[in-house]
């Protein structure tokens, strides 16, 4: 980085964007100072605004971190505002570069004025810490504007500086699927909208300050990408936005060429519509100040592949989605979605049947096995395949253990027309008292969705080694059992010994297509890591206690004597509690 500084200190005569200028250090702007900001309004044309300095706003984002304000003059301007994707747009003064527009006051302001982050504070980038500081990445994020610069403006007093928004590209992303997860990019101040793929050109790569430069989130059959300006290019580095996307630190994700498509003017919110074309190189940091990136080949990232089979045809789409434990779960249930909805043969009244795999380098792939039903809310089946997927890759990622290497993640989902689930109604058994070894039907009244009521047996043998005397027979919906009965969340808050244990215990979780039975008995359970150890006896339990740090054990109240299932091929929802006598 200090290379680069010192290429930039190094300009004499910064005339155009494209020069490598000298810096004009924010100890030297004054109030009433003339600039010239350089970006884009359509196509590749980097075009100038004339601005005038209204004064510096000092500790505005953080201690030692000022804002320039400023107000942009012209035709345009006064039309646009602000605009969305202007986030990088390098101002000028005296030929020299003062840093690069970043934020915006307020919405709905009569005039055009924005904060200018200083580049010296842009070129720190590098030098912060491995994990980011908090970064402003949303509208909520806001920096008071000072009665004495107010009065200068035509906005008034109470006023406040915002990021401008990151424009967030969509290509094949259909209207529910932004409806379902636009909130999730919202968060992060991106700005979401329908925009568009460019074919990649030898050029892409021949980026100057004012360009635009897209960062690649999905690419492939759905395309996702946020865009911003480029501040300055020296060698193969550019510095860009003047504010974080994400604000996630030391990061890997593609860059690519942005191309304006045209600007929409909006009184509340005017924004760039952009296109993105191949890949140019590699995002590598995501800070405060600024994004920085380098140009030549772009990151790995994971491949994404989902089927979507109906009785009228067979869907495959195919994507790559970038590698970040914040967004990767949300970008592949984006993907996944928009896949099953896209299919003009996919209905609201089907019943969904997953199957799928998280495949992972040296581990166990993760299974991916589930049946969901339509229900009577707005919430269509699609969602809940979508967001269980992207709860078990979450686990995945975010596991405390070791970094995982997706390899690829394969998704098919079997469209079956019609609406299967059935609602556990009420169970019974013909005689409660029984012995060890023996075998009891237990007939469950299921009742499906407009459908005649029918009764399910489940044959259950009672262990011979079952300890005499009450126990609890729960029947039950896989939910249930996942939530209370040694669930995967009781057992892995211990420590386990790594990854593989993790997806082991991931594997073993009860699907809702099945009806369960399972005897409970009140002697105490030991979870110790991935284990578990029924009826612990209580000198076990003695010597855990008396131990100042029991480590990976965890002590459940019951013990799970046996359990049963049954095959019904439709959703289970409910349970039902029954009491045993063992004699």
């Amino acid at each position: 980085m200090l290379l680069l500084a010192m290429v930039l200190l190094a300009g004499v005569r910064p005339v155009h964007a494209t020069d490598n200028p000298a810096i004009l250090p924010v100890s030297d702007v004054q109030p009433g100072m003339k600039g010239i900001a350089y970006t884009i309004f359509e196509g590749d044309k980097v075009e100038k605004i004339d601005l005038e300095v209204i004064g510096v706003l000092h500790n505005a984002v953080g201690p030692k971190l000022d804002v320039i304000l400023v107000r942009l003059l012209g035709d345009k301007v006064q039309q646009t505002g602000v605009v969305a994707g202007m986030s990088g747009s390098p101002v000028y003064i005296d030929g020299k570069l003062v840093g690069a527009l970043a934020l915006k006051l307020g919405t709905f302001t009569r005039e055009a004025i924005g904060g200018v982050t200083p580049i010296a504070d842009m070129l720190e980038i590098e030098e912060g810490p491995a994990s980011s500081a908090p970064a402003i990445t949303s509208a909520s994020s806001r920096v008071p504007v000072p009665e004495e610069f107010a009065q200068r403006t035509s906005a008034g007093s109470g006023q406040f500086l915002v990021p401008i928004e990151t424009p967030l590209i969509a290509a094949g992303l259909f209207p529910e699927t932004l409806a379902r997860f636009g909130k999730d990019f919202s968060a992060w101040g991106m700005t979401a909208m329908a925009g568009g793929t460019a074919a990649p050109s030898p050029d892409d790569a021949k980026l100057r300050p004012g360009d635009m430069v897209g960062i690649d989130l999905v690419r492939g059959d759905l395309s996702i990408s946020s865009g911003c300006t480029v501040t300055t290019v020296v060698g193969d580095r550019i510095l860009a936005c003047g504010h974080p996307i994400f604000g996630f630190g030391a990061v890997k994700m593609p860059l690519s060429r942005a191309h304006v498509l045209m600007t929409l003017a909006s009184a509340a919110s005017s924004t760039k519509i952009i296109s993105t074309g191949g890949t140019i190189g590699t995002l590598t940091q995501d800070r405060q100040t600024a994004v920085m990136g380098t140009l030549g080949a772009g990151p790995p990232m994971i491949p994404v592949d989902v089927t979507l089979d109906t009785p009228a045809e067979k869907k495959e789409y195919h994507f790559e989605v970038i590698e970040s434990a914040q967004l990767t779960p949300t970008l592949v249930a984006t993907a996944a979605y928009n896949g099953i909805v896209g299919s003009p043969a996919y209905g609201e009244g089907f019943t969904l049947q997953m199957d799928g795999a998280i495949t992972l380098k040296g581990h166990t792939p993760v299974k991916l096995e589930d049946l969901f039903a339509p229900t009577d809310q707005q919430t269509p089946a699609a969602f809940f395949v979508a967001t269980e997927v992207m709860a078990d890759f979450a686990r995945i990622y975010s596991n405390p253990y070791e970094l995982p290497k997706i390899e690829r993640i394969d998704l098919r989902i079997k469209s079956l027309a019609e609406r299967r689930g059935a609602t556990i109604d009420n169970a019974w058994i013909e005689r409660s008292s029984v012995r060890p070894g023996e075998t009891v039907a237990v007939k469950v009244l299921l009742r499906p969705y407009r459908g005649a009521p029918f009764v399910q047996e489940v044959p259950v043998t009672i262990p011979a080694q079952t300890a005499r005397g009450t126990l609890q027979l729960v029947i039950s919906d896989a939910a249930y059992l996942n939530r209370n009965v040694q669930s995967l969340a009781a057992t892995s808050q211990g420590q386990l010994p790594g990854l593989e244990e993790l997806i082991q215990l991931i594997n073993r979780e009860r699907h809702n297509d099945r009806l369960y039975a399972v005897l409970l008995q009140s002697t105490p359970t030991m979870l110790v890591e991935d284990k578990e150890m029924p009826n612990v006896p209580m000198s076990a339990i003695s010597v855990l206690d008396q131990r100042q740090n029991p480590g990976n054990a965890r002590l459940l109240l019951q013990s799970t004597a046996g359990e049963w299932s049954v095959a019904m091929h439709q959703v289970i929802a409910g349970q039902h509690m029954l009491t045993i006598t063992v004699k």
